[in-house]
């Protein structure tokens, strides 16, 4: 071992010991190694969290933002009962502030309400108090999911006593008291290998081409690891209306690019459909063709040939359709390359000295 790298091992070594909070290599920092991610049932709700077919929900907090009615708590459960799935041991924190959650998502998912700690809150520092007492007395082996629904519906403990005082000031806490409410638990989030799904609302710009913005102020999103904005559009049969494409709109991401645009169908009678979003990029990747107007038709992923079978968009929702294709690197690296950010950031640099060094010689 070198003198130098002996003086290094010998300083790491002083300064760990002399320190007041525990600490360690970088190397050796759990909170540096790949995040546990765990998979949901719908493969394109992976990707819009992860960047991956595999990928899924990790810890910290991820909002969920949109207009009244467009499946932001049915999202949220979809991902609760993924967490509960992989570890039977986990327990859920419902902070519920809207109490409009129907006891029939729950059973429709499966969701086992004995292992959900149902919370009613009333106002922000209710919440904050509580949430932050609780994530304290956590351990990291504990298995713990919180879920808040919602964010936007919840008053200040300010705007309730000025409602009680018969005062009609305008609240200028609110914003405050959630930005210091985020400031606080993201990194008991992090330290305690908590995930957060907070379900939020959205409201328009007052600019000339106006947009959606989530509600709450900047402390939401300097803390999120993830923020949807979910759309949606209908979906028709004739002039009936059978059901919604909800787009989820990928407005922040650690492991997304950012405005990445992903569908996810739900029909009145079918719930959501599992492989939806997958046909559009599997077109765009030249993995299915259509070979007529309302046909779709699948490639051999190997040599590009045309497989036998040609099927409706309808008769594509299959595992046996599916499952061949989602097994595949090639198509498990092309949704990457799409969707995925890189960590290369010297990248650009290293081509440049590259393309330096080749013209010098």
């Amino acid at each position: 071992m070198s003198d130098e790298k002996v003086a290094q091992l010998r300083l790491l070594e002083k300064l760990r010991k002399s320190g007041s909070i525990k600490s360690t290599k970088l190397t050796d920092s759990s909170l540096f190694t790949d995040k546990d991610m765990v998979p949901t049932m719908v493969p394109m709700v992976n990707v819009a969290l992860s960047g991956k077919l595999d990928g899924g929900i990790t810890r910290g907090l991820t909002v969920l933002a949109g207009p009244s009615k467009h499946f932001k708590t049915a999202f949220g459960l979809l991902m609760m009962k993924a967490y509960m799935d992989k570890y039977p041991e986990s327990v859920v924190l419902f902070y519920d502030s809207e109490f409009g959650t129907p006891r029939g998502y729950f059973s429709s998912l499966k969701i086992d309400t004995d292992r959900v700690l149902h919370i009613p809150i009333k106002n922000i520092e209710e919440l904050k108090f509580d949430l932050v007492k609780q994530l304290e007395e956590l351990n990291v082996e504990d298995k713990v999911f919180v879920m808040i629904d919602s964010i936007g519906n919840l008053a200040s403990k300010k705007e309730l006593d000025d409602a009680r005082d018969e005062k009609s000031v305008a609240d200028m806490t609110r914003a405050k008291q959630l930005k210091s409410l985020f400031r606080m638990i993201t990194p008991y989030l992090t330290l305690r290998d908590v995930p957060l799904i907070a379900v939020n609302h959205t409201y328009e710009t007052q600019e000339m081409f106006s947009k959606q913005v989530v509600s709450g102020g900047t402390g939401i999103m300097y803390s999120s690891d993830n923020v949807w904005i979910i759309g949606r559009r209908q979906q028709k049969k004739g002039t009936e209306l059978e059901g919604y494409d909800f787009i989820i709109n990928v407005e922040k991401s650690r492991f997304v690019k950012e405005k990445s645009k992903i569908p996810i169908s739900v029909t009145w009678e079918g719930g959501i459909r599992k492989y939806s979003g997958l046909l559009e990029v599997a077109l765009e990747g030249g993995f299915i063709i259509k070979p007529s107007m309302g046909w779709y038709q699948k490639l051999d992923i190997e040599t590009g040939e045309e497989l036998e079978g040609k099927y409706r968009a309808a008769e594509t929702e299959t595992k046996d359709f599916w499952q061949p294709i989602l097994d595949h690197k090639k198509f498990q690296k092309y949704v990457e390359g799409k969707y995925a950010l890189g960590d290369g950031l010297l990248t650009g640099i290293e081509l440049a000295d590259k393309l330096e060094m080749e013209a010098d010689e």
